[in-house]
């Protein structure tokens, strides 16, 4: 985790902004004289400002931000007044569960919002609310979500310089097909049933195994996919309730210690989110622990009740996925590579058409889109290497077929860099390439298409054409490469490791 690469030191900074956001969310409550329990919804409240709004450009952020509030209010205010109304509680807590993830069909903006709209219900259970808190919460969150917007679009702006790329939650359908219908429908079936067996095992805890079931769904797309984030929540928390007892216990809710480690913790959430799950869930259930310990509730049985429902929500959201309108996991690698490899394909065009002189044509953004898709590629494909696969030969595969993916990748970022200024290249060469490389994805996405076994040889030697030719090169030999891998055989179309 600590040795992921992390160019421009993005993660970095996304984290000490965090905890600069966070922090004087907390702060101004503070300042503002309002009680404890307010404070921590407003360091909640810009916590997941900061953390689940992605739209792809600036001011599309800056709306959602301003519209947390629209999804959020509303949902806490319900929880609130059905506190005391179990029946009707549970089943609008399922119901902000379905529709929360039903919005995700909406984009980046739709699953920001459906998630404050679960985390506001979420919260008045960990607090629970009533009415007569409402004022001092809603205040607090509006000043956090203030505060956490001038840190982020004012102060300290660092979001990545990259043009707006829409990618779709999973492979297209319509009605239950829908992959936002479906997961909605799973993850109403899982947090309905950790509900009921939550509730079993503690009256007032009972919230954990819900929350676990929801983010287990989170950016998952597949069975293998929420199999494995089930399985590395699991550990962060089992890590996670360890390192509590030994730090979060002893503090006993001292206020400076306590809030100095849950900065820690905040910063630990924003660094590792990208790289490593099971990390992640480490700093949630410490800061957790120290939220408990400052609220003056801690003790270990509540730790150890934390991780048993943990666990039962997790176990509720692996039967959802595998019983409840399954995706398999070779379903989903087959539309991410197909996707990421159609991408290749539209920047070899744009190549040739830029060496052509065609007016605006760039491959700069498909190779943007490139990366996205191979992180989200990679992202399927992460349940097929892990440890646990037994499957030795389909690991294999998935291991070499990401690699030359992220070949592909490096490949065609230099590409588009070596042939930013076309004039004085040797164009002729250089076009030929670009069409063997369209070639060559049509061989691994056409149906009936044949791949070569081996790239074929550069028109003019790489001494003379320049890297640029070089690339184009090793791109159509790492997609040639890719045929063995994603099993391609002649007279039809590769299939997903």
């Amino acid at each position: 985790m600590f040795t992921a690469p992390d160019p421009g030191l993005l993660r970095l900074r996304n984290a000490l902004r965090a905890v600069i956001g966070v922090g004087a969310a907390v702060a101004a409550s503070e300042l503002c004289g309002l009680p404890l329990p307010a404070s921590i919804t407003g360091g909640l409240a810009a916590l997941l400002a900061l953390f689940t709004v992605t739209d792809a450009s600036v001011p599309a952020q800056r709306i959602t931000t301003a519209l947390l509030p629209v999804a959020g209010y509303p949902v806490l205010a319900l929880a609130a007044v059905l506190h005391d109304v179990t029946a009707a509680r549970d089943a609008a807590f399922v119901a902000t569960v379905l529709c929360g993830v039903y919005a995700r069909r909406w984009g980046p903006r739709g699953q920001a919002l459906g998630i404050f709209a679960f985390m506001s219900f979420f919260v008045a259970q960990f607090l629970h609310t009533v009415p007569a808190d409402l004022p001092g919460l809603y205040a607090a969150m509006t000043l956090a979500l203030l505060v956490a917007g001038v840190v982020r679009f004012v102060l300290w702006p660092v979001e990545r310089a990259l043009p707006p790329v829409a990618l779709p939650a999973g492979p297209p359908g319509t009605g239950l097909a829908r992959p936002t219908t479906r997961q909605a429908c799973q993850a109403a079936v899982a947090c309905g049933l950790a509900l009921l067996l939550g509730q079993f095992l503690s009256e007032d805890r009972w919230y954990w195994a819900v929350g676990t079931a929801w983010w287990i769904f989170v950016n998952t797309a597949s069975r293998g996919e929420t199999l494995v984030r089930g399985f590395r929540r699991v550990l962060g928390t089992v890590i996670g309730v360890a390192v509590g007892l030994l730090v979060a216990v002893p503090l006993d809710g001292a206020p400076v210690p306590s809030a100095a480690l849950v900065a820690v913790c905040v910063f630990g959430i924003f660094y590792t989110a990208a790289v490593s799950y099971s990390w992640m869930m480490l700093a949630v259930t410490v800061m957790v622990s120290l939220l408990y310990g400052l609220l003056g509730v801690l003790d270990a049985g509540l730790l150890a009740l934390r991780l048993v429902e943990t666990g039962v929500g997790a176990v509720c959201a692996m039967l959802a996925v595998v019983l409840v309108l399954p995706v398999t996991t070779h379903a989903t690698n087959d539309a991410w590579i197909q996707r990421a490899l159609h991408c290749v394909h539209a920047a070899a065009v744009a190549t040739a058409a830029r060496l052509e002189g065609v007016p605006g044509a760039d491959p700069a953004p498909h190779a943007a889109e490139l990366e996205l898709l191979f992180g989200r590629a990679r992202m399927a494909l992460a349940p097929l290497v892990h440890p646990l696969n037994p499957y030795r030969a389909r690991k294999a595969r998935a291991r070499a077929a990401l690699r030359l993916l992220d070949d592909c990748v490096g490949e065609v970022r230099a590409l588009v860099s070596a042939t930013a200024d076309p004039a004085g290249s040797r164009e002729a060469g250089l076009i030929a390439a670009c069409w063997r490389v369209k070639a060559a994805v049509e061989a691994l996405t056409t149906p009936g298409g044949h791949a070569s076994a081996h790239a074929s040889k550069p028109a003019v030697s790489p001494a003379e054409a320049g890297t640029a030719l070089v690339h184009l090169h090793n791109l159509e030999k790492a997609l040639s490469d890719l045929a063995m891998p994603l099993g391609a055989a002649a007279g039809s179309r590769p299939a997903a490791p």
